[in-house]
């Protein structure tokens, strides 16, 4: 057995979150405002209030990706002067390029732009730097690796494990495991495995492990009172990791309800506070959008009217967050026509109801950008599983597992599985699957970067597909 090594161990700041938040906002804020009195500086139109307007706005949104709201014993150069100069001047870059897209005859002053982002960077180091020295002086005794034993079968073993090795800065060193279930055959790579209770205490005690992990099913419950019997005089901590893999549908969380802890068995994988940065992006975004294809929207509105009678915008009934109806906007494609009550036909390829102009625009996705009204409204989000027709969703909810909770979030213009090959006609149940696959995966693993890189896959790759017509 090797001995624990210390590891850089990173921690949230938990309630001071928003007080880092707070104090990032006021110190970009005033810095903004002590170097207003550079000589030629003037608040030309409100541009440069809109300037450190934005910048504030997507800080609040960019620097938890960039670890700015946790804090590591280690890498302290790295951590409290590297990481937050290089997160501000690149929020300070991608604000004065949106404020010039939306403004182009805006220039900002360089020489306030130069104080301000010297001033606000000094104040978010020295803001860094009593975040750690704050949360970090209570927190010496975590400070080292924690030894872990697993106590349940070879595949949760591994899970856990595998769960372990992929955080980053892990406080925790998996260094053996109890099989309950030693007939699978198959034991777990990386640490000892056991079989026998005795001979793993034997282990446990002599490694001086630091907790004991019971990651048994709530249906083999009777499993956890022997481990509790066979370490009743040892100082271990021992921790219930039930394995509820076959009754959740995303991956397990705790809520803390009124004080008491509960496991999200069917709840949004996404807290509804992490989505206020997706919601900035989304408005921003969309204004850009319709502001810069302006004259774009304007010549296919043209085009749609005189390819045949008709209105310009085709509306249609969807679902958006949480199961809410909405009226989805696109171009219109295709002539009018009458279809039966509660029935929606998919266009097919070489559909005769699609118009030539329409058929462009549908290959193009064209005829999708009318939906940036509906960004703009707060009913949809620029990435997000595809709204389907009401009548499908009736129809594929009781055939396609976990179908339903592609409306834990806001339906998007594009999606993981649009990026992915899943679009256009749906014409087998295998397809859909493959769809909601993609939905749920993005559910479970978003993140601000995974929305840009969706929406960079979207433009390079996305916009024309064999699929769309």
């Amino acid at each position: 057995m090797h001995s624990a090594t210390h590891t850089e161990v990173s921690m949230p700041l938990r309630n001071g979150g928003m007080i880092a938040r707070l104090s990032y906002a006021v110190v970009i804020a005033g810095g903004a405002l002590l170097t207003a009195r550079v000589p030629g500086v003037s608040d030309r139109m409100g541009y440069d209030s809109t300037l450190v307007a934005i910048a504030i706005l997507l800080a609040l949104m960019l620097f938890p990706s960039w670890g700015m709201y946790r804090v590591a014993r280690w890498r302290l150069l790295w951590r409290c002067v590297c990481v937050p100069v290089l997160a501000w001047l690149a929020v300070l870059a991608m604000s004065c390029l949106l404020v010039i897209a939306l403004h182009r005859t805006y220039r900002p002053n360089l020489g306030w732009l130069e104080e301000w982002a010297f001033i606000s960077a000094a104040g978010i180091v020295v803001c860094r730097l009593v975040a750690h020295a704050t949360f970090l002086r209570p927190a010496g005794h975590d400070a080292h690796t924690r030894t872990v034993a697993i106590v349940g079968n070879a595949a949760r073993c591994r899970q856990l494990m595998r769960k372990v090795s992929a955080t980053r800065d892990s406080a925790y060193r998996v260094m053996a495991a109890f099989d309950t279930d030693p007939r699978e055959g198959v034991a777990p790579t990386g640490f000892t495995t056991f079989c026998d209770r005795e001979a793993f205490a034997e282990c446990v005690r002599r490694s001086h492990i630091n907790e004991l992990w019971l990651a048994v099913p709530l249906s083999e419950g009777s499993t956890i009172v022997p481990f509790i019997e066979l370490f009743r005089n040892d100082l271990i901590d021992i921790r219930f990791i039930p394995d509820v893999s076959g009754l959740s549908v995303f991956d397990v969380g705790m809520s803390n309800i009124e004080g008491t802890s509960a496991i999200n068995l069917v709840a949004s994988p996404v807290a509804a506070h992490s989505l206020v940065g997706k919601e900035i992006f989304d408005r921003v975004f969309a204004l850009c959008v319709v502001a810069l294809l302006a004259p774009v929207l304007l010549a296919i509105a043209v085009a749609v009217k005189y390819s045949s009678p008709g209105p310009v915008f085709f509306r249609q009934r969807r679902k958006g967050a949480n199961g809410k109806v909405f009226s989805i906007y696109k171009f219109r494609s295709m002539r009018v026509h009458a279809e039966p009550a509660g029935v929606v036909k998919q266009a097919t390829r070489n559909d005769p109801r699609v118009t030539s102009v329409g058929a462009f625009l549908r290959r193009t996705s064209l005829d999708e950008l009318p939906q940036f009204f509906n960004v703009l409204r707060g009913e949809m989000s620029v990435v997000g599983p595809r709204p389907h027709a009401i009548e499908h969703d009736k129809f594929y909810q009781d055939i396609v597992e976990g179908y339903i909770h592609r409306y834990r979030i806001k339906p998007g213009i594009t999606g993981w599985a649009q990026v992915n090959g899943f679009r256009g006609e749906t014409d087998s149940v295998e397809k859909m699957q493959g769809r909601v696959a993609h939905d749920l995966y993005y559910l479970s693993n978003w993140s601000f970067w995974l929305d840009m890189r969706i929406v960079v896959a979207t433009i390079f790759k996305g916009l024309v597909h064999r699929n769309a017509y």
